[in-house]
């Protein structure tokens, strides 16, 4: 007996059981049914496979490399300097040709800056003083230009003087600049090299049109339209495309962002992966309301006379910093993503049986007439012939628009 019993159930391992389905006559629940099958299906075909493409591989981890260079002249004729002719060399910043660097359009010039004894600026705070006493000998000024002496250097008895200091004198002079100098900057061009490369894919390119025309890039000027492989940009087009005005933005200094976008569908070919490019300005926010606008920074350069003495020419230069920054994304084809994402829909199928159901057993009238034909209570063994005489006077005795089907396994 135990070995019958045992063997009934291995072998009821094998059978095969199938569901039983119910079908509504109801045209109100059948619509809803459909309507929400349809949307599925766009959702699916529409948003996942067009436009997310969701049946590819995607590779982000971008490996880039940006190599620039500038090219234009300006000549600038001040007091302190003189006439002088301004090449990359002289107001690119660093000159190596980096992702980040700085261009400069405007300066200020405190020249030949010698070490000695002089009075400390008036606007630094921690360099104003009403006796010696202020002045401790030997202290450094908070955000000065030097040491203090001991001595407070005043006009009178009534007025607040500065500390003596010990440092570059003359320190430097304090007034605004009133328009950039190197008015030329706004012809100069960059050159913008960039090579990225999806590893996942063993796929590379560059930004510049492959050509065997040498002449190309002495000629060619970026344009989204006529030459989206020329890398030269001159600088006033890209504060242009940034949205401002290249003269006011050069007066006072700025930071402008150019990001190259690379977007490959590679399932399209080698020659359908281009840069895309975009400007913006990144040294200020939306309300442009903000002191922290511009950019500068102070250098020097060291000389001696004919006595061998040191003297220096302090450079407070303005100017725009271009951050070159770079993005991107390659997609193609795997039947890994693909199968993932048909699964996932075919699963939200299941949700509209599961809503419609609701529907019917909830806020329909006779829900609780398919609620007896979808829900059955076992309550011990029958007979055959009598489950179907139950079967037939229920099936009598209702006179809704239910049909249904038992499905019998083969």
């Amino acid at each position: 007996m135990a070995g019958s019993f045992f063997k009934r159930r291995f072998l009821s391992l094998f059978d095969y059981k199938t569901e039983k389905y119910i079908v509504a006559k109801n045209k109100k629940v059948g619509v809803l049914y459909r309507l929400i099958q349809l949307s599925i299906i766009g959702y699916l075909i529409g948003w996942v496979f067009v436009t997310k493409k969701g049946y590819q591989e995607t590779d982000e981890a971008i490996q880039s490399s940006v190599i620039t260079k500038l090219k234009g002249v300006s000549v600038t004729n001040t007091t302190e300097s003189g006439l002088l002719v301004w090449g990359p060399e002289d107001y690119v910043i660093p000159p190596q040709g980096e992702a980040v660097l700085f261009v400069v359009t405007n300066f200020l010039e405190t020249p030949k800056q010698k070490l000695g004894y002089c009075a400390e600026s008036h606007r630094v705070l921690d360099g104003r003083c009403q006796n010696d006493e202020d002045c401790e000998e030997g202290k450094m000024v908070v955000a000065g230009n030097g040491i203090k002496s001991g001595r407070c250097l005043r006009q009178d008895e009534n007025s607040t003087g500065s500390c003596e200091i010990y440092g570059w004198c003359p320190i430097e002079r304090k007034f605004k600049p009133q328009g950039p100098l190197l008015k030329n900057a706004e012809n100069f061009t960059i050159y913008i090299k960039n090579f990225i490369q999806f590893s996942k894919f063993t796929f590379s390119k560059c930004n510049v049109l492959e050509t065997t025309d040498n002449s190309y890039l002495r000629r060619c000027r970026f344009d989204e339209e006529l030459h989206p492989y020329c890398p030269i940009l001159r600088l006033g087009d890209i504060t242009r495309r940034a949205g401002y005005n290249f003269q006011d933005l050069a007066t006072s200094g700025g930071s402008i962002g150019i990001m190259i976008e690379w977007d490959c569908d590679l399932d399209k070919g080698y020659s359908n992966c281009h840069p895309v490019y975009h400007f913006t300005r990144l040294d200020i926010n939306v309300s442009n309301k903000t002191i922290a606008t511009g950019f500068n920074f102070r250098h020097s350069r060291y000389f001696k006379n004919a006595a061998g003495e040191s003297y220096r020419s302090l450079f407070k230069v303005y100017g725009i910093r271009f951050n070159i920054m770079v993005h991107g994304k390659a997609g193609m084809f795997s039947i890994i993503p693909t199968a993932i994402n048909v699964g996932s829909g075919l699963a939200l199928m299941g949700a509209g049986v599961f809503f419609c159901d609701l529907v019917l057993l909830y806020l329909m009238k006779k829900g609780n007439s398919y609620r007896e034909r979808k829900f059955e209570e076992y309550k011990g063994m029958k007979s055959t012939t009598e489950d179907n005489n139950v079967e037939d006077r229920k099936g009598a005795a209702e006179q809704d628009n239910l049909t249904f089907f038992h499905c019998v396994s083969l």
